[in-house]
């Protein structure tokens, strides 16, 4: 019974907090979803205002364990675009080969647990004490590593939002600060999310300069829902980067980005990510981006590879 009204009081609070982050972003804007750093700037009030993507990417590494994890994230998402901001609603569909030890936190892969098992996957490691206490509990078995598994579905749904502070000037750049709320829609006990509730917040800086280059600065902290049994530490996280226009239509962009580890003591995630963009027409453009991992906590590499519509 009693834990019933607990799950019941759960439920509340996500869509007491749903409504409230989807008011907020109603009246700002929203995160860019792919590897476009011109979808972070003003949109001009005469294009269409509606947006829907697709940009599926595959993400492989072990993320700081002993075993290869690899992640398939297709995000299908809807944007409205305002004079000052916008708002984007994302449903991602996942699919995860792991032992556990990794996972999806807001589409971003990332070790969640420890591994208790040596590089062998047989012997157990008795000198940890994370890992003894899981053993004491009851939690783990000293038997066997546990195995990769394979599992698919519903991804954690996100809300974004982004409203523009700072108008770009001669010497002055875009500001604008953001929102975001991950729901916890994916499956914990398949690997495809952590089951909790996170909320984000940050700001984004660009600025052209001349005619052919792009520099941006964006950062934000991450306030990181714990699942059962396992407690995770909020995440600071920051890119850097510019862009170069080939042609008018043409974009190509290359930045440095870490994100803080969620599991303390483990080593922060960095990559570089090198990405291309091309606006086809006034209601089609494409894109392709590779982050290549620089940290033990990162992917060994990403593919992404995706296309919107505007209307």
């Amino acid at each position: 019974m009693q834990k019933g009204m607990v799950n019941g009081m759960q439920r509340v609070n996500v869509i007491v907090m749903a409504a409230v982050v989807a008011a907020i972003v109603g009246l700002w804007g929203g995160h860019a979803l792919s590897a476009d750093p011109t979808d972070k700037r003003p949109q001009p009030a005469a294009e269409r205002n509606w947006q829907i993507g697709m940009t599926p990417s595959y993400s492989s590494g072990n993320f700081g364990t002993n075993t290869t994890s690899d992640f398939v994230y297709v995000p299908f998402s809807l944007r409205r675009y305002f004079r000052d901001g916008d708002v984007s609603f994302v449903i991602p569909f996942v699919s995860a080969t792991t032992d556990g030890t990794a996972t999806l936190v807001g589409g971003q892969p990332t070790q969640v647990k420890g591994n208790c098992f040596r590089r062998n996957g047989t012997e157990f490691k008795l000198d940890d004490p994370d890992c003894v206490a899981l053993l004491n509990a009851g939690q783990i078995s000293t038997q066997q590593a546990p195995r990769r598994e394979t599992h698919s579905g519903l991804g954690d749904i996100i809300l974004r939002g982004r409203y523009y502070l700072v108008e770009e000037r001669d010497y002055v750049p875009m500001i604008a600060i953001t929102g975001r709320l991950k729901l916890p829609t994916a499956s914990e006990g398949k690997g495809l999310g952590t089951g909790a509730l996170d909320h984000g917040y940050g700001i984004e800086m660009s600025k052209l300069i001349g005619d052919k280059w792009l520099a941006f600065l964006d950062g934000g902290y991450n306030f990181i829902g714990n699942p059962d049994g396992v407690e995770l530490q909020n995440q600071y996280w920051y890119d850097v980067g510019a862009g170069y226009y080939f042609t008018k239509n043409l974009l190509g962009s290359v930045y440095f980005e870490e994100y803080r580890a969620l599991v303390p003591g483990l080593v922060n995630i960095r990559d570089f990510f090198f990405a291309l963009n091309y606006k086809a027409s006034a209601a089609w453009r494409f894109n392709g981006g590779v982050a290549v991992g620089l940290s033990n906590g990162a992917p060994d590499y990403v593919l992404s590879i995706g296309t919107s519509y505007r209307f």
